[in-house]
């Protein structure tokens, strides 16, 4: 999928970095080497690496990598579930976020509950979740479970109900993990409908996927990482050619 239309960016990442504190000896806490008197071992571990890039608003867009490339870190530094130890990212506009199977969900709570729970973290209102209730649950497909506790839901439920409640927020953004490869051909296909029903309406998504088929039908643009550094930001199409290429070469 590829837009030629020039709009104005609704994400901006810039030179964004974000380090973990790694400590050397298995199981050690500050605490414990201090209690123990022994000197803390410690190395910082940059996960994502002086990374910039603009997202246009009402784009689909993609970060693409191998296991370990800082996809997911990114992601959750733009969900502002971390924050970026230097750089800075711009959001113009609200935003939700589907990155963990069972995230903002209460386990014990019924899918029901938890429709009106999830919603809530998302910023919705009682009144506004009532008002959406039913287009959630049919597009869901958990309607004969809602009065189930989620604990007893299979992943592919849980991300269903959750991707749902998420996707009618309504936000200007969406930030998505993995987590729809969890889903069925039949709902993947209804995501893939609904992510053009988003950008048809202005709005924008950004979400990481290991199925490079899908990542060419359904985004404009992708940024490829590559050891926490950006290798490529470009066409879809074009920059997902040449990293299977790498992939492949690498094998040969």
């Amino acid at each position: 999928m590829t837009s030629t239309t020039t709009n104005p960016p609704a994400v901006i990442v810039d030179n964004v970095s974000k380090k973990f504190r790694l400590y050397k000896e298995r199981n050690q806490t500050l605490k414990s080497a201090v209690m123990r008197g022994r000197k803390t071992v410690a190395e910082d571990f940059w996960a994502v690496r002086d990374v910039s890039f603009e997202v246009p608003q009402g784009h689909t867009f993609g970060l693409i990598g191998r296991n370990g490339s800082g996809k997911s870190t990114l992601l959750k530094t733009l969900a502002r579930i971390y924050h970026p130890d230097q750089g800075s990212i711009t959001l113009n506009g609200t935003a939700a976020s589907m990155l963990e199977v069972g995230s903002g969900f209460h386990p014990e709570l019924t899918g029901r509950e938890n429709i009106y729970l999830n919603g809530s973290i998302l910023g919705l209102s009682r009144k506004q979740v009532k008002a959406k209730f039913d287009e959630i649950v049919d597009f869901s497909g958990v309607e004969k479970f809602l009065e189930q506790p989620v604990k007893n839901y299979s992943s592919g439920m849980y991300v269903r109900l959750g991707f749902s409640v998420a996707v009618h927020t309504e936000p200007d953004i969406l930030v998505v993990d993995e987590v729809l490869a969890v889903g069925d051909g039949a709902f993947r296909e209804k995501s893939r409908l609904k992510f053009l029903e988003f950008t048809g309406a202005g709005r924008t998504v950004i979400f990481v996927s290991h199925a490079l088929n899908q990542v060419k039908e359904m985004c404009d643009q992708v940024a490829w990482l590559e050891k926490g550094r950006l290798r490529e930001v470009g066409d879809a199409t074009e920059v997902t050619d040449r990293y299977e290429k790498a992939l492949a070469d690498e094998k040969e």
